[in-house]
């Protein structure tokens, strides 16, 4: 779904009413203002349009790919919305969960915040951005959900390991392994960088994409040229998941 962004209204889907917990992950990795990262604006209509169908306790989840502290960014960027609970991923328990894909691209297994599999309803929202030629959406925002701890530079299989595997096929198994119920792509604007994730191209763009994340990640590239290379990974893998 395509909407104006000057007149975005969140209108949750029928099951959020009926969720227990319901955990959404901005885009904040960086004390930078939209579109770097999620806008609080967003994320405060998204808030407010569960709280008018479900009383449902309402999680952010966060990390750092540094393994520092997600909370004085939570801080810089304004994210203080009441009965809303600010999590950081290094602070959880963590769970090794198996990719459900009959064969793995290259990961069989993700370690992952216990919280995201105690959630009943899972919301991505990113800014719209284009990193090094590439769409970088709301299935690339899940990489932030994997702990430092486990994948840093120090440790076995650390973030090096993992690229030099191809990171469009490790985002291809996380989207399998993490079930994702909904992506939000915040596109007022569009925002395009190279080597410095923090300064690039600003571009008006006036949209919100909003849908399952493969079906959002695919409308926005198609809507506006990008190249996004796990789409077709994911699209193969997920026919030969339902034909096996």
């Amino acid at each position: 779904m395509i909407l104006e962004s000057a007149e975005f209204v969140f209108k949750p889907p029928p099951v959020i009413a009926r969720a227990r917990r319901i955990l959404i992950k901005p885009s904040a990795g960086y004390p930078a203002p939209y579109p770097v990262t999620t806008s609080r604006e967003i994320l405060a209509t998204i808030i407010r349009g569960i709280r008018q169908v479900s009383d449902a306790d309402i999680l952010l989840l966060e990390g750092t790919l540094g393994g520092g502290s997600i909370y004085p960014i939570y801080q810089t960027l304004g994210y203080d919305f009441p009965r809303v609970l600010l999590l950081d991923v290094k602070d959880c328990i963590w769970v090794e969960v198996d990719n459900p894909l009959p064969k793995p691209l290259v990961m069989p297994t993700f370690w992952v915040p216990n919280v995201i599999l105690s959630s009943d309803y899972l919301i991505s929202v990113t800014p719209l951005k284009i990193a090094n030629g590439r769409g970088s959406l709301s299935i690339m925002n899940m990489l932030s959900l994997l702990p430092y701890a486990k994948y840093s530079a120090e440790a076995p299989g650390g973030w090096e390991a993992l690229y030099s595997l191809g990171i469009e096929k490790l985002i291809t198994d996380l989207y399998f392994t993490l079930p994702f119920d909904m992506g939000i792509i915040e596109a007022r604007q569009k925002f395009t960088v190279r080597d410095n994730q923090l300064k690039g191209e600003i571009e008006e763009c006036g949209k919100v994409f909003v849908g399952e994340p493969y079906e959002v990640d695919s409308e926005a590239s198609a809507l506006l040229g990008l190249k996004t290379d796990y789409l077709p990974l994911i699209k193969e893998a997920r026919a030969n998941l339902e034909s096996s």
